[in-house]
């Protein structure tokens, strides 16, 4: 419910400016007054603006496979004040390498009850569906075919219109080093200045989520930020199908995806760091070269450019989403690890709901999402 308190006072507090920040704040803006603070100039600077995001339904666990479901309808059809379409075709093409098709097998059995559509494809089918793979190096390989390239920048700059639309402030710049709560809610402090005050703050922060736990007197839950390496290559002329596929190494050495008239690729590195801004990993990529140029036809000798973004994890690499009990009126929302884009539109609503102290949206319980096994709680073990 609005508040109508004074210009610093809202109803929710989001530190935060990435996905899993403007997402739940557009949510919440719809009947509470929202303010968003984002420690950089750049809102979604070190994860979201670094994504090479695809919507993928056979990526994560059930709890990921459930809010990626209940996400699609928002991503095919978004409400207004997205301006620009948000999904666009690109099949999914697992490979397995020769003499390794069982890890297809394997892989199809799990994904099978969800997605239905995905299916065994044999060395020959992947070859016609992915015309760069080399003669003899594949198995077999699992085809998800209603996997879609995801508009990171427009859904996160659509998320911002609608907050502002709906009355809520964004403010950039502000980095957070002290949470205090008081008996109606929390001061939310730089070091020199009161940001604002809310009677919840949710911890979006990303990487930095449990640095901002602590700064609230809470427990940290053992939060992990991966570096994720992100370069490309020439496309070598190869790129007339606009449908051909992302290929991706079931056994997480590679990924190549086809952008313009080029391919955008990864050693799919998962390097535990500390948060910050993060590099490249040279090696990984002279890795990975070797992987692709195993695999594929493409010469890739050469890197046109290179990146890294974080990706970070909780310790069962589970979400983390709901109050802490520690701490009154403090919410997770952090440890989407890279699922954090495809999952955003029913991540919010779930923790919106929460934060309502409503029942998770339907449509997520007949997922089977179990709001229990993404709560704080699980990492709150009781002194005996």
């Amino acid at each position: 419910m609005r508040s109508g308190a004074a210009a610093d006072a809202y109803d929710v507090v989001v530190v935060g400016g990435g996905m899993a920040g403007v997402s739940v704040a557009y949510e919440l803006a719809l009947d509470h007054t929202v303010l968003l603070l984002e420690m950089e100039s750049t809102l979604g600077y070190h994860a979201t603006g670094r994504s090479a995001a695809m919507y993928l339904e056979t990526y994560g666990g059930s709890q990921v496979r459930a809010l990626t479901l209940a996400s699609r309808p928002f991503l095919e059809d978004p409400p207004a004040g997205f301006d620009a379409r948000l999904m666009t075709p690109r099949p999914l093409l697992q490979i397995a390498r020769a003499g390794r098709g069982e890890i297809i097998d394997a892989l199809h059995e799990q994904v099978r009850p969800f997605v239905s559509a995905a299916r065994t494809v044999d060395a020959a089918e992947a070859a016609e569906l992915c015309p760069i793979l080399r003669p003899g190096a594949v198995a077999k390989g699992l085809i998800e075919p209603h996997a879609m390239e995801l508009d990171v920048h427009a859904l996160h700059q659509g998320y911002i219109k609608g907050l502002r639309a709906r009355g809520g402030t964004v403010l950039r710049g502000r980095r957070v080093e002290h949470l205090h709560q008081s008996t109606d809610g929390w001061q939310v402090h730089a070091a020199d200045r009161v940001l604002g005050r809310g009677r919840i703050v949710v911890n979006a922060a990303g990487a930095w989520a449990d640095q901002v736990a602590s700064a609230a007197g809470c427990p940290p839950v053992g939060l992990r930020p991966r570096r994720r390496t992100i370069f490309t290559v020439a496309g070598q002329g190869a790129l007339r199908d606009p449908l051909m596929p992302l290929l991706y190494d079931a056994e997480e050495s590679f990924y190549v995806k086809p952008e313009g008239e080029q391919f955008l690729c990864s050693p799919a590195d998962q390097t535990s760091c500390e948060p910050g801004d993060a590099k490249p990993d040279p090696l990984e990529i002279a890795r990975a070269l070797d992987e692709i140029r195993a695999v594929t036809t493409l010469a890739a000798r050469s890197v046109r450019t290179s990146w890294a973004g974080l990706r970070t994890f909780a310790p069962d690499e589970e979400f983390v989403v709901g109050f802490d009990p520690a701490a009154h009126g403090f919410f997770w929302l952090a440890g989407q690890g890279g699922y954090g884009i495809q999952t955003a539109p029913a991540a919010a609503r779930l923790a919106a709901s929460l934060i309502r102290s409503e029942t998770p949206p339907e449509d997520l319980l007949r997922l089977g999402l179990d709001s229990a096994r993404l709560s704080p709680q699980r990492f709150r073990r009781p002194v005996v």
